[in-house]
């Protein structure tokens, strides 16, 4: 989930402390903000979970992986690419790629290493989750589909991906919008203890750092268990019914899923040591670069990871055309919980 870095501030910030800049689903832009994108259309407004399933799932050989994919929207139209995070799959976007499809872009929603569909081409491949390893996995997702620049939105996992080649790899990034913020994550600064508040709602890190972590995430009903109670915690306002549930925990199901995740909250904290291919991008990222191109950033106000407001603590890091939004009332998986948002929010971002 979110680098620890990031939502250091939210200490003493109940759900109650939620001041917010957008309320439900509508938008509060300032009139700078609404001059500017005069070209940009209106997303309509629609329930979330109106949508619950895509069209067939795709397969792409990129890279190390062969990539599970869904795929909405015109052919030829602007490619937008939605990356969700953990513990979700391509169904945080269920709602949000038709909306875009609509719009007239071509959604392209991957499963990310380890779940879903998407596998290793090799058993030989080690089954690392480097922050870096993960983003090279969608340039070459891009490379295989002929995609030379795309529109990049993600949340969690997905925003650090996001996060990382709009800053490594700009000129393959038409615009971007990151759900809390710069994300990109600073192993140095993982080493350091946190505030107690901060460090509890991690628990799960740290539970994953254990042996009876390890064991919990290998056998599969645990893991599907733990899975749904993450997500009652960091989204206290959403609803969701069981078969919501039930069709993103199959990607849960994936047999690299519990080696993919424990690797990365590992490494993350600095117990284990990266692959040694990754070390030249691991070194970059170190340095906590800017990123210039248009960004939009979201600030789901009942997510646990990041304080509501203004998004101070990470603005320095964006150069280029930048819009913070913060969204009253939804929680951690804020695409699906508000879709009508996310893609005004990735519309927007194309006209910034």
């Amino acid at each position: 989930m979110i680098n620890r870095r990031t939502f250091s501030k939210a200490v003493g910030l109940g759900t109650g402390a939620a001041a917010v800049s957008l309320s439900g689903l509508q938008t509060n832009a300032s009139a700078a903000t609404t001059a500017r994108q005069s070209s940009a259309a209106t997303v309509p407004t629609i329930t979330p979970g109106t949508h619950t399933e895509f069209p067939a799932i795709k397969q792409v050989k990129a890279g190390l992986l062969n990539v599970g994919y869904a795929e909405l929207g015109p052919a030829h139209g602007p490619v937008v690419i939605c990356l969700h995070g953990w513990p979700y799959d391509i169904h945080s976007y269920v709602d949000v790629a038709p909306l875009l499809a609509d719009q007239g872009y071509r959604v392209l929603v991957p499963y990310l290493r380890g779940h879903g569909s998407t596998s290793f081409l090799s058993r030989h491949t080690p089954r690392t989750a480097e922050q870096s390893a993960i983003a090279l996995d969608i340039i070459a997702f891009m490379d295989a589909l002929k995609i030379e620049k795309a529109l990049l939105a993600g949340f969690d996992w997905g925003s650090r991906t996001a996060d990382i080649i709009a800053a490594l790899w700009p000129e393959r990034v038409k615009a971007l919008v990151s759900t809390s913020g710069y994300v990109i994550t600073d192993r140095k600064a993982q080493l350091a203890p946190a505030p107690a508040a901060v460090e509890h709602n991690w628990w799960y890190q740290w539970y994953f750092a254990t042996d009876r972590g390890e064991a919990a995430m290998k056998n599969v009903d645990d893991r599907l268990a733990l899975c749904r109670y993450v997500w009652t915690l960091v989204s206290p306002n959403w609803n969701f019914d069981d078969a919501t549930y039930a069709r993103t925990s199959q990607a849960f199901l994936n047999p690299d899923y519990a080696a993919i995740v424990l690797y990365n909250y590992r490494w993350r904290i600095g117990l284990i040591k990266g692959d040694h291919h990754y070390d030249r991008w691991e070194k970059l990222l170190s340095a906590q670069p800017s990123i210039g191109v248009p960004t939009i950033t979201l600030d789901p106000a009942l997510d646990p990871f990041t304080a509501p407001g203004d998004g101070a603590g990470y603005r320095s890091h964006f150069t280029g055309a930048y819009e913070h939004r913060t969204i009253a009332n939804i929680g951690h998986n804020l695409p699906q919980e508000a879709p009508t948002v996310f893609a005004q929010a990735v519309v927007d971002a194309d006209h910034l």
